[in-house]
């Protein structure tokens, strides 16, 4: 289930440096290891967030973080429990308890999907949605939704207008935009303070009824490779559902 294709950043190398491979590859953390490639932590996009300056001497040394014990041997059930309640999108694997070198990375991803879903629990999204949803306008400014993401470690939003559902606007679609670049920073990129969000979201939005089931769901954002589904009844957001409540409504009847 785990991924071998490790990207990793030592102690002694530049937060800078941390914040250029999360970029790059979308990363929420990354691991972090020494010289022998043993794991001492991870480093979250919340500690690179700290580091306004694109040239800065600070090392990743000072800004590491525990992270949870995740062996090769571990059960898939096992290790989607430590991963949740570690609240990290993914942390690394090691050889042993003892022995802490990297052998690979496990995400909320890989877990997602290789979920079983022929015992899936016969439950509805409406009974473990998230109904406090945060959402923004199409005539908001992008450099206002990137900095909501950046604070509420969120990776997309609804877009709603007169309480109508229409689109989604995620951090991928930002990058992919060209529009990434916060108002902390300086360097290339497109200016994002007059863009706003109706001209980078994307529509039509795959949604979900109250009363679909989670391997209804799951099999939807498998086939559509999206992270997340609005749920909306008579044509009003009402709610909304990700991986983590999908694993979360797996295991809890596991």
């Amino acid at each position: 289930m785990m991924s071998k294709d490790v990207v990793s950043i030592k102690e002694n190398e530049f937060m800078t440096k941390a914040r250029q491979l999360m970029r790059l590859h979308h990363f929420r953390s990354v691991p972090v290891v020494d010289d022998e490639n043993r794991v001492t932590g991870v480093i979250t996009r919340q500690d690179v967030l700290k580091i306004s300056s694109t040239k800065s001497n600070i090392t990743v040394k000072g800004f590491v973080r525990e992270c949870p014990t995740i062996v090769p041997g571990m059960s898939g059930l096992e290790a989607a429990r430590i991963l949740l309640a570690s609240k990290l999108e993914c942390a690394p694997v090691v050889n042993s308890v003892h022995d802490r070198e990297m052998v690979g990375v496990l995400s909320i991803t890989d877990i997602f999907k290789n979920l079983d879903i022929d015992i899936m629990p016969t439950r509805t999204v409406g009974e473990i949605m998230t109904t406090d949803v945060r959402v923004c306008s199409p005539k908001d400014p992008v450099s206002r939704c990137w900095a909501n993401m950046d604070e509420y470690d969120y990776s997309g939003f609804p877009v709603v207008k007169r309480k109508k559902l229409i689109g989604i606007i995620t951090r991928y679609d930002i990058i992919k935009a060209g529009y990434a670049r916060t108002s902390r920073e300086t360097g290339e990129g497109k200016s994002n303070r007059s863009t706003t969000v109706e001209k980078v979201m994307h529509t039509p939005v795959y949604t979900v009824h109250p009363e679909t089931t989670l391997k209804e769901a799951i099999e939807a954002m498998l086939k559509h490779d999206i992270g997340r589904l609005p749920v909306v009844n008579d044509g009003k957001l009402v709610g909304i559902i990700d991986r983590y409540d999908l694993i979360s409504g797996y295991i809890s009847e596991a």
